[in-house]
């Protein structure tokens, strides 16, 4: 059993990552139906949360169904940071993420995300604040370093629990690597084999199938996996890994049928959630991955991606039900 506080998980939990306009609350309802252990709203920008900016505000709903659920917030201003810790505590979320990784050049350029990893005192000093304003667990999703050259994750992570984080997750990457390149493990599991930690420690990057996950868990002896990308368009993939644990076999995939039932589903959720408008643009990213593979479907995938009109898009998925139907995309010819 891992615990983040006095949350208990599963051995080797599965997390959704926190992703900007994917990890809405239609979408980590899917995920959570499909194995997700825990699950992680958007990033959420602090000076947009103590403006009230409605698309910051937005972000911070969260269902029953979700929980555990963590909300993540980012940011470099002491001030700020605190005060939008006090606006997410009245959500009731289970955890406080603060995210100390992400890459963008927009968020990096104010010293945020990823960018305080030039400065890991701040870093230390913001999380020290931080876990004292508030009394929810709070976690801490990271990269390696800002480059090769400045890698220092096993005394970072040191620090960082020394101040009173409760688990972290580390995306095997540096900040000048963005998303190339492939993700190093080894370092992680060097902040894991420190004798000096004993909060969970999440391994993060190109986590792409069920055997690399096996992989971070029984080679480098990580506490759980944060999945991102393999995820997107594709809630299925807690589930196989659950199930690839238990029986060293792969589930089959999902049907064309079950694929289209799960995407419809999910246009619904966020036309409820967002409106029309926003539901229908904001679900687009996801299809690519929902309908990966099958030959032909050019047609399919320009009205998915273009249609404006609710109905269109799911005529569209009635249509590729009736052509496809219990088919599997591997065995299709």
């Amino acid at each position: 059993m891992v615990k983040i506080d006095n949350i208990e998980l599963p051995d080797f939990p599965l997390l959704l990552a926190p992703m900007e306009d994917v990890s809405d609350p239609p979408f980590r309802a899917l995920c959570k139906e499909n194995g997700a252990d825990v699950v992680y709203t958007e990033f959420i920008s602090s000076e947009g949360l103590i403006r009230d900016a409605a698309k910051s505000v937005i972000k911070l709903d969260i269902y029953e169904k979700e929980r555990p659920v963590g909300i993540q917030i980012f940011g470099a201003n002491m001030d700020s940071m605190l005060r939008s810790i006090e606006i997410v505590e009245k959500t009731k979320p289970d955890i406080i993420d603060i995210n100390f990784g992400c890459p963008v050049k927009k968020v990096v350029s104010k010293g945020a995300g990823a960018g305080i990893l030039k400065d890991i005192d701040l870093m230390v000093k913001l999380t020290e604040a931080m876990v004292k304003h508030t009394d929810l667990p709070v976690t801490v999703k990271t990269r390696l370093g800002w480059d090769h050259d400045s890698i220092r994750i096993v005394e970072v992570a040191e620090r960082l629990q020394d101040v009173g984080i409760k688990a972290i997750s580390i995306h095997g990457r540096t900040r000048a690597q963005m998303y190339k390149g492939f993700a190093d493990w080894k370092p992680i599991a060097e902040v894991k084999n420190n004798p000096r930690m004993h909060i969970p420690v999440f391994g993060n990057g190109d986590v792409d199938s069920p055997e690399k996950a096996m992989e971070m868990r029984d080679s480098y002896g990580l506490d759980g996996a944060m999945i991102g990308r393999a995820a997107i368009g594709y809630p299925w993939f807690f589930n196989e890994v659950k199930h690839f644990f238990e029986t060293g076999e792969h589930l089959p995939k999902p049907t064309i049928a079950e694929r289209v039932e799960v995407a419809r589903r999910h246009l619904q959720m966020s036309i409820d959630w967002k409106g029309e408008h926003l539901g229908v643009v904001e679900t687009r990213r996801h299809y690519t991955n929902y309908f990966k593979g099958i030959p032909h479907f050019k047609e399919y995938r320009l009205k998915l991606v273009t249609s404006d009109d609710p109905q269109d898009v799911f005529n569209a998925f009635n249509e590729i039900e009736q052509k496809f139907g219990n088919t599997r995309i591997p065995e299709i010819k």
